[in-house]
């Protein structure tokens, strides 16, 4: 970028001296430095037409500029031969710099990767790369220090900088026992930590891995843009070598104007403004998310999360915070203490919320070799030997597939137990509503979701009072995972063609619903690593809002591709008739390719600019 800099400002110096020297009359040495700033300023256009004819490429903009340029020099006109090449190197430019500053938006998630990380080895710091380190090692965090690996703290307390995930700029305060993700720093305090994940699983590596492929996938615009260019310029270069072959046959002395005419048409005709401004659009709506904490794996997904019209949520985790507390413990005909040893030790082989928050209430410390034929049955709950006895635990649904005879309880979430095949009780649990999720709802309701909907494995009584807490338009309970699969599937075969349908879930059983829906957002910070990948959208962070964030950004970035596409089109046709009828010089030619190109070019620069989202 700095070399084609420096060349359009060579060029300019050299061609300036040429006028200079042709206000004064010196006709030779004009046309000497106007050759000399020609050649500085489109060399490098002349050698990639060439290598383009020979790899049989031969209608792109460096062929058309090499021909338009050429062929104003040969009927004497070299000032708008130079000005041509000129014009298309500084659009050029911008195109550069506007790509560039995309580039590094989304390249500033690269620079999450930590160089190394402090293994506690023997009492003694040792240095190591973040992709040697294994599961339950210790690591050191010293403040300033990027967190090389998904860990758990074991001791100290600090704040965490987590803004280059999640866009959050207030930091947050992590005690002992919290999880802390690779790529967020350090800021206060030493911090001692397990590691919990391999390097590959662990978040950073997740985020690279989606950063890097996120270029790859183009939108329908793009792809229809790139087959529009292949089409639309060899019909134009075939309408100007006709209109020249006219003036050559069938025109008196008009030869002339007639090729002068047709020099213009395939300066207009670049197809620069299409090709460069539709898909810098979506690339910098690409990077502008990225820099708000949403993750978009492509920008084919950034066009269709502008066309949803109908969310379905999974509810735990995603509309509720996903932190169960235990209320009440009743109908039990054993003594709490054994019920409260049963069904912790049953539950501790489960990493679902629900298990931790009884395994948080009941406060036991688990041995494991109690613990055989562990099996977690999703959708309906868990069974497992304790103690030699078989234990049950789960919904009403699990109970009556074991034909255990139960009295069903119409409470708002109950976990029941049995031990060997033996009714024992159950415990109620709640869920809590997140803080941001009724006005979240209420937003995408104001940028137009005709239709929010609430799926969960909770029972009727529980899905519908936080269904009309948060104002959902349809509610789906007591549902397991293929349950929610088939609600999607109805969703999508009941759509038309233009409406989309959106997902957004954190769990592993969410996988299959996220990888069916059109678009399926996924919580990156929360979520399981399953569900981040079925996903076309991750939130880095937990934050229900930023879906919003999301469509506003994908609406805007659609919104100014389509003002680029039609812009262009516009002032290339209506100069193309214009210039075909003589009615036009080199000069509005030069606009319609170069000008143009760096309108949309700069309005562009708009997809980055989301600090209003």
């Amino acid at each position: 970028m700095k070399k084609r800099f420096y060349r359009i400002i060579i060029s300019i110096i050299l061609f300036s001296i040429g006028i200079i020297f042709k206000l004064n009359d010196f006709k030779i040495l004009f046309f000497s430095f106007l050759l000399l700033s020609y050649i500085t300023v489109g060399y490098d256009i002349f050698y990639l037409a060439f290598t383009n004819i020979k790899r049989k490429q031969l209608f792109d903009e460096n062929f058309l500029m090499s021909i338009a340029s050429l062929g104003a020099i040969c009927i004497g006109e070299i000032t708008e031969g130079v000005f041509v090449l000129i014009f298309y190197q500084i659009g050029e430019f911008f195109q550069d710099k506007a790509v560039d500053k995309s580039r590094k938006n989304i390249a500033s998630l690269m620079d999450i990767e930590a160089e190394s990380a402090n293994l506690i080895e023997d009492g003694k710091i040792i240095k190591k790369n973040p992709e040697d380190l294994k599961i339950g090692e210790m690591i050191l965090i010293k403040p300033g220090e990027r967190i090389p690996i998904d860990s758990v703290i074991i001791s100290g307390e600090s704040r965490i900088d987590t803004s280059s995930l999640t866009g959050e700029n207030i930091p947050r305060k992590v005690l002992k026992g919290d999880e802390i993700l690779s790529g967020t720093i350090n800021l206060n305090n030493i911090i001692k930590a397990k590691v919990i994940k391999n390097y590959e699983d662990s978040t950073v590596s997740k985020v690279l891995e989606l950063v890097e492929s996120a270029s790859d996938r183009k939108s329908k615009s793009e792809k229809f843009i790139t087959k529009f260019a292949k089409i639309y310029t060899p019909i134009v270069v075939i309408v100007a070598s006709i209109i020249a072959i006219f003036g050559l046959f069938f025109t008196k002395d008009g030869f002339y104007d007639y090729l002068y005419r047709a020099l213009s048409f395939l300066v207009i005709s670049c197809p620069c403004a299409f090709v460069i401004s539709v898909p810098l659009s979506f690339f910098g709506g690409v990077g502008g998310a990225s820099k708000r904490g949403v993750l978009v794996k492509g920008s084919n997904f950034l066009e269709e999360l502008s066309k949803v019209s109908t969310i379905a949520f999974d509810k735990t985790g995603t509309l509720t915070k996903g932190v169960f507390k235990v209320k009440e413990i009743s109908n039990i005909n054993i003594s709490k203490k054994d019920f409260l040893k049963y069904i912790s030790y049953a539950e501790s082989g489960s990493n679902h919320p629900i298990a931790k928050s009884i395994l948080k209430y009941s406060n036991i410390e688990i041995d494991t070799k109690y613990i055989e034929n562990f099996e977690e049955i999703a959708g309906f709950g868990i069974k497992a030997k304790v103690f030699g006895k078989e234990v049950i635990i789960g919904n009403e649904k699990l109970l009556k597939k074991e034909n255990i005879d139960f009295k069903e309880e119409k409470l708002k979430s109950v976990i029941y137990m049995a031990i060997d095949k033996n009714y024992t009780g159950f415990l109620e649990i709640d869920d809590e509503i997140k803080e941001d999720s009724i006005n979240t709802l209420k937003e995408l309701k104001k940028l137009g979701i005709k239709k929010l909907i609430m799926l969960t494995g909770d029972e009727k009584n529980s899905a519908e009072r936080i269904a009309n807490k948060l104002g959902i338009d349809e509610v789906y309970y007591k549902l397991l995972p293929q349950d929610k699969v088939k609600i999607i599937e109805k969703l999508i075969d009941n759509k038309n063609d233009k409406e989309k349908i959106a997902f957004v879930g954190d769990g592993i059983n969410d996988a299959p619903s996220l990888a069916l829906s059109d678009i399926g957002i996924s919580m990156g910070n929360v979520g399981s690593d399953a569900a981040i990948e079925a996903s076309d959208v991750v939130l880095m962070d937990d934050e229900l809002k930023k879906i919003v964030t999301a469509i506003k950004i994908s609406k805007n970035t659609v919104r100014i591709a389509k003002e680029n596409s039609l812009f262009a089109i516009f002032v290339k046709f209506l100069i193309l008739i214009l210039s075909a009828l003589g009615l036009t010089s080199m000069w509005a030619a030069i606009f319609a390719d170069v000008g143009v190109t760096i309108i949309a070019t700069l309005n562009s620069f708009r997809t980055l600019k989301t600090e209003k989202f």
